[in-house]
């Protein structure tokens, strides 16, 4: 009996807001392993905000996820069948095989991943992409140094959550901003934030300037929109401004900048990045994000949606800030 693949194509662009009309769960039969090939039961999906502006055909930093075709995404798995001398039965690989059951490759753009120490699911979060961009943004952009003070937005998220961690780390006071009580007390109690801001509270800009008694010298951005002025208004003279995302303005909702001028009267320096072009610290950051979480040094929270069927669902969700941590879909 020929074995079936679920999966999850992009149906249609979303005109405004994305739905779940914008996607399609379809079955496809497994084809047999060719020679060189390799199998992978994906285990978890990683489900990310950057996924949103593929589903665009606007101009961006990559192409649009093309339509009809499963959803990009990253994954962890097992390895189920190999035609390939590379890979056996059993190993457990990071890939980048979408919202779909299983992946067949040829072996490229598979890594081998040692569970041992750290949790496979770990892998599409601090000793992953998302940890990557926080070390990235922190060390190459912000350059931290002792007694500085950095926030950090989206701060109990998968990327923001490390930052704010790594921070400290450096003799830094973080300070972050978050959603929720709930969230900012795990911002605090757990990860050891010195401070973390409710933005939902009414009160942002006066409640940021009570925890940066001394200015922001360093600030990681997830957000944009009002968490972006109000922080801006906040930077000390040559601050540094991890630009990673700006999750607010993504869902069809732009979020201009209200207080341009500040980059100029504070001589700030304001860099965008996309962490898939700077493989060369991939290494290094791995290792070091491998050795705290295998140490326990290093917290993370991941909320988990069962089932493919629940990724879109989840990863809408995910966009209006209902996740806590990373947001992951279990597929076994």
């Amino acid at each position: 009996m020929t074995q079936m693949n679920r999966q999850i194509l992009l149906a249609s662009r979303p005109e405004g807001a994305a739905s779940v009309d914008n996607f399609r769960l379809v079955e496809t039969p497994l084809a047999p392993l060719q020679e060189g090939q390799v199998r992978v039961r994906n285990h978890y999906l990683s489900l990310d905000p950057y996924m949103r502006g593929r589903m665009n055909e606007s101009k961006s930093y990559a192409a649009p996820q093309p339509l009809g075709e499963v959803m990009i995404g990253g994954t962890v798995g097992e390895v189920v069948e190999s035609r390939n001398p590379k890979y056996k039965a059993g190993d457990k690989v990071v890939a980048m095989f979408g919202w779909q059951e299983f992946g067949t490759s040829d072996g490229s753009g598979m890594q081998l991943v040692d569970t041992t120490h750290v949790p496979l699911s770990a892998y599409l979060g601090p000793v992953g992409m998302p940890g990557v961009t926080a070390w990235y943004g922190l060390n190459r952009i912000i350059a931290p140094k002792a007694g500085e003070t950095v926030v950090v937005s989206a701060a109990s998220g998968a990327v923001g959550s490390v930052v704010g961690q790594l921070a400290r780390r450096a003799g830094c006071r973080a300070v972050g901003i978050a959603g929720g009580a709930d969230k900012c007390r795990y911002v605090v109690e757990t990860l050891g934030f010195d401070a973390c801001v409710d933005y939902k509270a009414g009160n942002l800009y006066q409640d940021l300037k009570a925890a940066t008694p001394d200015g922001v010298d360093g600030y990681f951005e997830n957000v944009g929109g009002e968490v972006l002025d109000a922080t801006l208004a906040r930077m000390n003279a040559f601050g540094r401004i991890a630009l990673c995302g700006m999750i607010a303005g993504y869902d069809g909702n732009p979020q201009p900048l209200k207080y341009p001028g500040l980059l100029l009267t504070q001589r700030l320096l304001v860099q965008g990045f996309i962490v898939s072009e700077h493989m060369d610290v991939w290494p290094q950051a791995l290792k070091e994000l491998g050795a705290l979480v295998a140490q326990k040094q290093l917290a993370y929270r991941e909320t988990v949606a069962e089932g493919l069927g629940n990724a879109p669902s989840a990863f809408l969700g995910m966009l209006k800030g209902q996740n806590f941590g990373k947001q992951l879909v279990k597929l076994v």
